[in-house]
């Protein structure tokens, strides 16, 4: 399979001032998810970090990505749509390269213990599957499952797709509930075509909570910080 990897990572961001190359552990925070991809050695085309800032593209160079153009101003908005941002990539290198991708890896830096081995996972199920769409990354949830999640109406507690049975416990509820971590988005080439990145058959890869911290806001700085001290990722 011919597979790109884009990292998309805009300058501008509002919840964290320059994100995406925020200090992790003493590393800039997209120097995790480059490291990841290129660990998976020829299993990836290329590693293409699409950016609109010269600071942002010298840190990708220096953890080895190819920062092949500078992301168009229009493209870099906090409007701009994610498929339009990995469509921009995907026909520069096609176009460069005179060649037609088959599949196309969209890796969020926010997303910094996502490893080379899950990326091998999601590119294996999608390998094992003829019709799948997409593969996405997931993480059960708990705390937050439909169940527990209410609505306020005129000052009143409602249920908010799910009725609550009085002394539901965590572990009675079935089925458990999933939600995208943001780590992995692997999408058919053609999808692109239709402004689409996940398609209708969507394959699940599963994460455990602790490679699933998104980068939103200065808390989950904070979450991630921890783990990294705590010895819980390396």
């Amino acid at each position: 399979m011919r597979v790109l990897a884009v990292v998309p990572a805009r300058g501008g961001s509002k919840g964290v001032p320059r994100k995406n190359i925020a200090l992790l552990g003493g590393r800039p925070l997209l120097t995790y998810t480059v490291v990841a991809a290129l660990a998976t050695g020829d299993l990836l085309n290329e590693v293409v970090v699409s950016t609109d800032d010269e600071e942002i593209a010298e840190v990708a160079r220096t953890a080895g990505a190819s920062v092949p153009f500078l992301r168009p101003a229009e493209l870099a908005t906090d409007t701009a749509r994610s498929v339009d941002v990995v469509r921009h990539a995907v026909d520069f290198v096609e176009d460069r390269d005179g060649i037609r991708l088959d599949w196309v890896l969209t890796l969020q830096p926010t997303a910094p213990f996502r490893s080379a081995a899950d990326i091998e996972a999601a590119l294996s199920l999608a390998a094992a599957d003829p019709d799948c769409d997409s593969v996405i990354s997931v993480v059960e949830v708990v705390g937050s499952h439909p169940v527990f999640v209410k609505k306020l109406v005129d000052g009143y507690i409602e249920p908010f797709c799910v009725e609550e049975i009085e002394g539901t416990r965590r572990q009675d509820i079935d089925p458990p509930a999933f939600k995208r971590n943001g780590a992995i988005y692997l999408s058919r080439r053609a999808l692109l075509d239709n402004g689409e990145l996940r398609g209708r058959v969507q394959r699940a890869y599963v994460m455990p909570a602790e490679r699933s911290v998104n980068i939103d806001a200065p808390l989950d700085l904070i979450v991630a910080e921890a783990l990294i001290s705590g010895g819980r990722w390396d």
